[in-house]
């Protein structure tokens, strides 16, 4: 069951929470947040480099849209804190399971992440849900590594 994260904070633009910039930012901006979860909000532009020929956003790119409201709320715990979030990657998913084959054109999506796991070592891992106008669209387990050295851990799986 996810936690109702808290409403009555304002939230600073999504371009100052997550490092993703141009048509790769999907998260539209943060309505909600608590220690352990997070709401978010995304439209579905029909001019988007996603767009079929309907304007639709295909089912799969959910992942993408569960892992931007992870890092958001990542990011916005360590912002809270006096800090910055540190450099992760998204380890995969567990279940996606997209109730729908895409987002619709003009759908406004409401992107929930609560965390289940988080230990010392940087691991994490999320339930995800996307739904629009109350219909659940797409579930998942999302799981996320904040290494303590990003750089070393990058130069380790290149050089592997």
């Amino acid at each position: 069951m996810m936690a109702i994260p808290r409403t009555n904070e304002i939230f600073p633009p999504i371009s100052s929470i997550l490092p993703h910039c141009g048509t790769m930012l999907l998260i539209d901006g943060v309505s909600a947040i608590s220690d352990e979860a997070l709401t978010a909000h995304a439209a579905v532009r029909g001019d988007a480099w996603y767009a079929d020929e309907s304007g639709a956003m295909p089912a799969w790119i959910g992942v993408e849209l569960m892992a931007q409201g992870v890092a958001a709320h990542i990011a916005l715990l360590a912002m809270r804190a006096g800090g910055r979030a540190r450099p992760g990657v998204l380890l995969g998913t567990r279940s996606y399971e997209a109730h729908v084959a895409a987002f619709a054109r003009d759908a406004q999506l409401t992107i929930n992440v609560q965390e289940v796991l988080r230990s010392e070592a940087g691991h994490s891992a999320y339930e995800c849900t996307i739904d629009h106008r109350g219909a659940r669209c797409a579930d998942a387990v999302i799981k996320v590594y904040q290494p303590g050295d990003f750089q070393t851990f990058i130069e380790g799986s290149v050089s592997s």
